[in-house]
């Protein structure tokens, strides 16, 4: 009786391993990203063998964001973090979710020379740099570091689309070059709601009276806690520069309040030129939704307001 009870079992394991097995080749790790534009780079390399999940979602502003229940157990379930870095995840809010949650993090912009803007006296680094292709090249190689090491089996599948992901950020970054040609350099001015575009408008030449920086009411982070936020001094240094510059036109964000930025339209007599992605991508569905696309969208928005 024993043996055949023995027989039994065996029986079933032979019976149920093939659903077993699969049911592990079917499990993908997991990579929690802290913003939508990480994310997209991130989706680019690996493909659909692994899950990818932001926890930004479109149109969220990663300065102000404050964590919630959910994305504790999305970190959790995680295999990897990665985070942008520089302090756009205002108080490190992903790298604190990693720690807490004993997960490994890799913040993406590792390597890149981070231009210096000022913050109340003191100079600090700006961390919007995926607003140059030529640094969004930097993130991709830190994260295919990152995912060969979590799945070193598929390394020359990473290696193979990030090498195309690369060769597209270098036609990006030739075809922002050439539209932005469009525009006459006396009419490059790009006034936006905070300080998300100063690696654009280094890169592209915008705002040479500004030090080929940018022109805003509102500081690098629209969160008091860890930036400078509308003050009279730069409103009052927005609308002058409006005028002294005779700009065609402004621009709001998608992440941020545009009601600032529409007064000073109004003041000004400026129009407004349309609303730009910034520190997030757009929607699902939307022409905004990757890097490449939102990049386009915002180029195309740029030059035919200022042309």
């Amino acid at each position: 009786m024993r043996i055949a009870y023995s027989a039994f079992l065996l029986f079933l394991l032979i019976l149920f391993q093939p659903l077993a097995t699969f049911a592990a080749e079917d499990h993908k790790p997991l990579i929690v990203a802290s913003t939508t534009q990480i994310a997209d780079f991130t989706r680019q390399i690996v493909g659909d063998r692994i899950a990818v999940k932001s926890i930004l979602a479109p149109g969220a502003d990663p300065h102000t964001y404050q964590p919630t229940p959910d994305d504790v157990q999305i970190v959790l379930d995680s295999d990897l973090c990665i985070e942008n870095g520089l302090h756009l995840e205002g108080k490190s809010w992903m790298a604190t979710l990693a720690k807490d949650a004993q997960k490994p993090l890799v913040t993406a912009t590792n390597g890149i020379s981070p231009l210096t803007i000022d913050d109340k006296g003191k100079k600090i680094a700006d961390p919007h740099a995926w607003f140059s292709p030529k640094n969004v090249a930097v993130y991709v190689r830190n994260i295919t570091r990152a995912v060969i090491s979590l799945a070193p089996d598929r390394k020359e599948a990473f290696q193979a689309r990030s090498k195309l992901f690369l060769q597209q950020l270098r036609v990006l970054d030739q075809w922002v070059r050439e539209q932005v040609s469009q525009i006459p350099p006396d009419r490059r001015i790009l006034v936006t709601t905070h300080d998300a575009f100063n690696y654009f408008c280094n890169e592209y030449r915008f705002n040479k009276d500004n030090n080929f920086l940018s022109i805003a009411p509102v500081g690098w982070s629209t969160g008091a806690e860890v930036g400078a936020g509308m003050t009279p001094e730069r409103r009052k240094m927005v609308v002058d520069s409006i005028r002294k510059a005779s700009a065609p036109a402004i621009f709001v964000e998608t992440t941020i309040n545009p009601k600032q930025i529409r007064e000073i339209a109004k003041e000004t007599g400026v129009k407004i030129g349309g609303e730009l992605y910034s520190d997030s991508m757009g929607p699902e569905d939307t022409a905004g939704e990757t890097y490449i696309g939102m990049m386009r969208e915002n180029v195309l928005l740029i030059v035919n307001a200022l042309q």
